[in-house]
């Protein structure tokens, strides 16, 4: 057994304290054969501080296309030549998403917008929004806006949103050869008033970025210092017309070593498969991920890429003899 595994064993796995920035990048460099034995011990450390329980999320795009940033991997900037249209969603359309999510036994629905931040019409169209949901759907609904003023923070809360998702995308010393049009800091200031607010915050990135081994253990020790109550991960899906449209897909054994570092880095953290993982890992991965540390899915589609089938998820979850976690008002 590495060292590493060793000292996680001891440090982690008994006492609940995560590994630092080098603790995770000496998983991030296990050699192949050393694999599965970092994801059992995730998978432990899962099992221990977080439970068997599964988080089932679905999302839905409000305003999708047409954004003003020029984030480098994504689809909906209205700088490149990506082919993704600006169409909003109504509330009809997006109370039947809701409906749909809910059927599949998630508990958790996001309401997705492209913009830098939400402004007058996005907030109206919001809280019109959300109170329809809970009016019909019996299911916890969390936001992804963008940047956020205090008031827009305080406005979210007022409307019941219990979760915010704002991904820093990157570690902080990487950001900038992904994102020019704002700064990795604005991006914590609005961690910072979310989590002030009550409201659980959701952040976490994306790996295959053209980060080095080093920043990706760079950008999991500062999601650990942000104690996010659950880290969505994504692997490039990489999109035509994007910057990045070109970078090779991550390889599926480097993602698990991932999975299992961002585990042990933050033991009692909701760690959710988020877009990319049917590229990049398949079936077979996506199931080793289940095993080494993952406990939360987004089922269905992603923003502007395709998903597996929910029914694929599920079926997975129950072969696997892992429980979709309940409902509840206070998760």
């Amino acid at each position: 057994m590495p060292e590493i595994l060793d000292q996680a064993r001891t440090q982690v796995l008994e006492n609940g304290v995560g590994l630092d920035e080098a603790g995770v990048l000496a998983v991030l460099n296990l050699p192949d054969e050393q694999l599965p034995a970092a994801l059992q011990l995730a998978h432990e450390v899962r099992m221990r501080w977080c439970g068997p329980e599964v988080e089932v999320e679905g999302i839905v795009s409000l305003k999708t296309g047409g954004c003003p940033e020029d984030c480098h991997f994504c689809s909906q900037s209205g700088l490149f030549t990506s082919p993704v249209r600006s169409v909003w969603l109504d509330i009809p359309s997006l109370v039947e998403a809701a409906k749909q999510t809910a059927a599949t036994g998630a508990t958790e629905f996001c309401i997705v917008a492209a913009v830098r931040g939400p402004d007058a019409r996005l907030m109206k169209q919001m809280r019109e929004g959300v109170a329809a949901i809970k009016a019909e759907v019996d299911i916890q609904v969390a936001a992804s806006l963008g940047m956020l003023s205090k008031e827009q923070v305080d406005e979210l809360v007022d409307m019941g949103v219990h979760r915010y998702n704002h991904n820093l995308e990157t570690c902080r010393s990487y950001f900038p050869n992904v994102v020019t049009t704002h700064s990795w800091e604005e991006r914590w200031e609005t961690l910072r008033m979310v989590r002030e607010s009550g409201m659980e915050v959701c952040c976490g990135g994306i790996l295959g970025l053209g980060e080095t081994v080093e920043q990706r253990a760079e950008f999991a020790a500062q999601l650990a210092e942000l104690d996010p109550h659950e880290v969505p991960l994504n692997f490039l899906n990489p999109r035509p017309g994007t910057p990045l449209g070109d970078r090779p897909v991550v390889e599926g054994k480097d993602a698990l070593r991932a999975i299992a570092a961002f585990r042990l880095a933050m033991p009692r953290t909701i760690l959710r498969y988020a877009g990319g993982r049917e590229i990049t890992l398949g079936d077979l991965g996506t199931r080793d991920g289940l095993l080494g540390g993952i406990n939360a899915v987004i089922v269905g589609n992603y923003l502007t890429t395709l998903g597996r089938p929910a029914t694929s998820d599920l079926e997975l979850l129950d072969d696997l003899k892992m429980p979709v976690k309940a409902l509840s008002a206070t998760l």
